[in-house]
Formats: C-alpha cells, sequence, structure tokens
C-alpha cells in the first residue's frame, strides 16, 4: 500500500472518461504505478455516478412489485438457520465462495471483530475511505430495520431491487452447495455470500468487513483481512464464545491474519494477552489504542463531540464527530488508526492523511440506533445496547450529553443476554422503566422481564406494557406528565430489533 490516500480531483473538464483516467494516473508519479492506475480507475468510476448518496435507513419499497419480491427472497432466508444457530465451520461458506469464484478475493479488506461498537466502526472506516475516493463495500449485522442494511456500497445500502437481484444470482449456487453439505447453508451464510458477490461485482476497491459472532468460525472469516480491527471485548454470548474475556478474544483472533495489521482497542489483561499472542503467532504488526494511537482529547458540542486524535502517523485537531458518548470518541480513534494502516501510514514516515478529508469524512458519520435522536418535546433517544458494557457505555453518554430532568426507559431484551446485568448499567439513570417486548421469538417475555426489573429498580418505578406501541405511548405519557419535568426524555434500548422496531413505530423509515 501506499504511504498516502489519493488527494481528490479538481478537474472539471468535460473531456471522456478515458482522458480523465490518463490524468489521473499521470499525476501520480511520485507514486506506486500499480496502485495509481487502480485508484485511478476507482476514481473515474466514482466522477460518473456522481457523489455518494447519504446513508438512509431503507423503508419498504414503494413499488409493490419490487415489495413482493423483497418479501419472497426475505421468507426464503428466514427459512433457513437463524443467526442464533451456529455450527462451528467455515466449510459451508468456503464451498459456497469455491462455487461462485472466490469473489471475495477480488478486493482488499478491513475485518472487524469485537463486543460493542463493531458496526459504528464500520461506518467510520467506511466514511474515511469513501472521502479518500475510494469505492467500498460495508457488511455489518444485525440490521435495525431493513435487511438490505447489512450490504452497503459507496456508503449506502444496496437498493431493493439490487438486494433482490443478488439473491437470485447466487441462489443456484446455493442450492448447489445445500445439496453437498450436512447442513444447509444458515441465513447469515446466504448474506455473507450475497454480500461478497456484491463487492466483487461492483467492483469495490475495500471491503469493510463486520463479523457475524466470534471470529474463527464465523462465516465472514473467508476473506483475508490486511487489517483486523478489535474492538472492546466484554462478556456476550458466553454460551457459545466463553465465559471470560480471555476465552472471548481466543475466539475472536481467529481474523488475524499472516502479515496484517491488528488494531487493538484497549481490552481487559486477559484478552488482550491471547490477542498479542496470536499477532505474534501470525506475524502481524500491532497498533493498540492508548501506546500507538488514541483520543488525545474530547469535548462535548451541539450535535455530537469535538476530538484530538492521535493516529498512527501524527496528531489530528478539531475532528467534529456527530455521536455521542466518549465510547464513540474511542470508536473514531479506532477507525482511524485502521485507515491510516490500510493506506501504509505510521509514524516512521512521519506523515498524516489529509487533515480536511479526514474531518469531513468523521462529519458526515451517521449511526442509526446508537444515542439516536429521533423525536423532540419529550426527546426520544434510541440505543441499541443489548449487553451490560453496551448499556454501561449508553448510560454514561446520555449522562454527558444530554441535561434530562427525568428520564424514562422503555427496555425490551432477549431472552439470552444478561438481563439483570444491563437493567443494573441502566437504573441510575432512568427514573421509571416501562417494560416491553419486541416482535421476535428470541424477546423476552415481558412479564420475566418486569420480575427482574423489580429486583433492580422497586416495584414502584416499573411498569409493564407487553406491547411495544403501548410502551412507547406510556413512556411518552410519563415524561411529559408534570410541567415540573419539562426536560424529561425517553430511552429506548435492550435490543438492536427492539429499538428497529421503536423507529419505525416513531415515523422514521
Amino acid at each position: 500500500m501506499s504511504e498516502q490516500p489519493p488527494e481528490p480531483s479538481d478537474s472539471t473538464s468535460d473531456h471522456g472518461p478515458g482522458d480523465d483516467f490518463d490524468e489521473i494516473v499521470a499525476a501520480e508519479t511520485d507514486r506506486d504505478p500499480d496502485l495509481a492506475v487502480i485508484e485511478a480507475g476507482s476514481r473515474t468510476l466514482r466522477a460518473q455516478a456522481g457523489p455518494p448518496q447519504a446513508e438512509p435507513v431503507p423503508a419498504r419499497p414503494a413499488d409493490p412489485e419490487v415489495d413482493k419480491a423483497l418479501r419472497e427472497v426475505e421468507a426464503e432466508l428466514a427459512g433457513r438457520w437463524g443467526e442464533t444457530k451456529l455450527e462451528p465451520s467455515v466449510s459451508r461458506i468456503a464451498a459456497l465462495m469455491d462455487v461462485l469464484g472466490e469473489p471475495q478475493r477480488s478486493y482488499p479488506s478491513i475485518h472487524i471483530t469485537g463486543t460493542n461498537g463493531k458496526t459504528s466502526t464500520a461506518r467510520m472506516i467506511e466514511a474515511l475511505l469513501t472521502a479518500f475516493d475510494l469505492r467500498t463495500g460495508r457488511y455489518t449485522s444485525p440490521h435495525v430495520q431493513s435487511v438490505t442494511e447489512r450490504i452497503s456500497l459507496d456508503g449506502a445500502p444496496i437498493s431493493h431491487e439490487r438486494f433482490v437481484e443478488t439473491y437470485r444470482d447466487v441462489q443456484p449456487y446455493v442450492e448447489m452447495v445445500d445439496a453437498a453439505q450436512e447442513h444447509r447453508l444458515s441465513f447469515f451464510e446466504v448474506l455473507t455470500g450475497m454480500a461478497y458477490a456484491a463487492f466483487a461485482d461492483a467492483p469495490v476497491d475495500v471491503a469493510v468487513v463486520e463479523v457475524g459472532m466470534g471470529g474463527t468460525w464465523d462465516a465472514t472469516n473467508v476473506i483475508d483481512g490486511s487489517v483486523a480491527v478489535v474492538t472492546p471485548i466484554s462478556l456476550d454470548h458466553t454460551d457459545r464464545l466463553g465465559s471470560t474475556p480471555g476465552e472471548i478474544a481466543a475466539e475472536k483472533a481467529g481474523i488475524i491474519k499472516a502479515d496484517a495489521t491488528v488494531v487493538m482497542a484497549q481490552q481487559p489483561v486477559d484478552a488482550a494477552q491471547v490477542l498479542l499472542k496470536r499477532a505474534v503467532a501470525a506475524d502481524a504488526t500491532v497498533a493498540r489504542e492508548g501506546m500507538e494511537f488514541g483520543v488525545t482529547a474530547r469535548e462535548v458540542a451541539v450535535g455530537g463531540q469535538l476530538l484530538t486524535l492521535r493516529g498512527l502517523g501524527g496528531e489530528y485537531e478539531e475532528v467534529f464527530l456527530p455521536l455521542y458518548g466518549a465510547h464513540q470518541a474511542h470508536n473514531a480513534a479506532l477507525a482511524l488508526a485502521a485507515v491510516e494502516a490500510f493506506f501504509g501510514v505510521g509514524a516512521q514516515d512521519g506523515r498524516t492523511l489529509d487533515m480536511e478529508t479526514v474531518r469531513r469524512a468523521f462529519a458526515t458519520v451517521a449511526s442509526p440506533g446508537r444515542l439516536e435522536v429521533v423525536r423532540r418535546s419529550p426527546t426520544v433517544v434510541l440505543d441499541a445496547a443489548h449487553n451490560p458494557a453496551g448499556a454501561q457505555a449508553a448510560a454514561d453518554g446520555v449522562r454527558e450529553a444530554f441535561s434530562f430532568s427525568r428520564l424514562v426507559g422503555v427496555v425490551g431484551t432477549s431472552g439470552d443476554k444478561d438481563v439483570r446485568g444491563l437493567l443494573e448499567a441502566l437504573e441510575p439513570i432512568l427514573a421509571e422503566v416501562v417494560v416491553t417486548r419486541n416482535s421476535t421469538a428470541r424477546a423476552m417475555d415481558a412479564d420475566e422481564l418486569a420480575a427482574l426489573a423489580v429486583e433492580v429498580f422497586g416495584d414502584e418505578r416499573v411498569v409493564v406494557e407487553p406491547r411495544l406501541d403501548d410502551a412507547l405511548e406510556a413512556a411518552i405519557t410519563l415524561a411529559e406528565e408534570e410541567d415540573e419535568y419539562a426536560g424529561a426524555g425517553v430511552l429506548v434500548t435492550g435490543s438492536v430489533i427492539t429499538v428497529g422496531e421503536a423507529r419505525l413505530l416513531l415515523g422514521r423509515g
């Protein structure tokens, strides 16, 4: 990789794409010639396509025929193993990649694992790469509202039509693999195959890929990520990944490939030891938050926070991030270091990425469902925290960024999580909690959740509303009920699914 990413082109001439391509290559005389040709081709494609569109959270298709086709695909995917039923092997996804012609080998990848912060970090990495004129593919999970969110090109989810087309394109190969394997490909494996195929077809310059769970045997782990990003590791999915951070790290370390660069958030000691040992075995380079990179300074600002970040190549000042919470600042430092590593920028050459491009990229970042304000008067905030560490980060972010005189919670969780730990993290910031459930089979029964909530909050502070729409109405009414609480708000949390359904009910998407 070169030491510096491409600078944006200022050309406004009216000659053809071929002339643009030649001019860009000629201007890159001080850079690796092969990389210059690749990047020039990318920039020519982007110039023809126009600037990337802002990231939406897709609604249902307006066209009835497209909606029907999408529902058929969703139903076929739903008929496969769900994301919570796993068989620890990459044999099926490897077989699918083989019959598809190894599409995941046609572009470099940045691979992201960890417990919390993966999706936000992926979005930041994507924003930075896009700002430097690279075509990006992003694969994240789970989705907030629409399954099409999981596969993004150039910063926006693929269209409903393209999602259906991609599924139909890979479907014959999926069925071929199904017939040859002991178990059919799972929901997540098929989506992963679709993403890798869509990225190759685009084509993208780089893929930003978030694991579904773990790392070693995760379906995404058929790529060779030149950069492996590890967000903070904490206890989650303990029945599948291990009961300590160190055991969980052993699974997540599986994404670290030979000669890669590992960009590592601050970790519990046992997790850090496992990750470092794996990096040494793979002869990988390691960049650690708090040592090689980190957050130098930050302050709350209107609509987000203002950061000074220390990257691998130097310091980046006055970076505005339109997201709330200290955890998002640390995610930003992680994303910046990952992109620097991808471009080969480091302290040894004393150079940084272009400062204004970095600032512009971070200013565009959005992360739906992560301390997202979706309504005012009263203010309603959505956060997809679903484990104690995520809930603690959300609570700290609310304290710092909002001055609520009273905060009412709406909590709907999955039954397989550390629900007590999540409630205990939220208890100090919530005056009352309305417990509910989302529409999935994994959701904890509202009465069971209420029993736990009473143990944590006390009987007087707990309201039970089994339907999410009723729960939202009850919480908003509680927030509005007395004049002295004019600064009251509502926090909806406990599950990505709960947040996604609340987002729809509140008119977003």
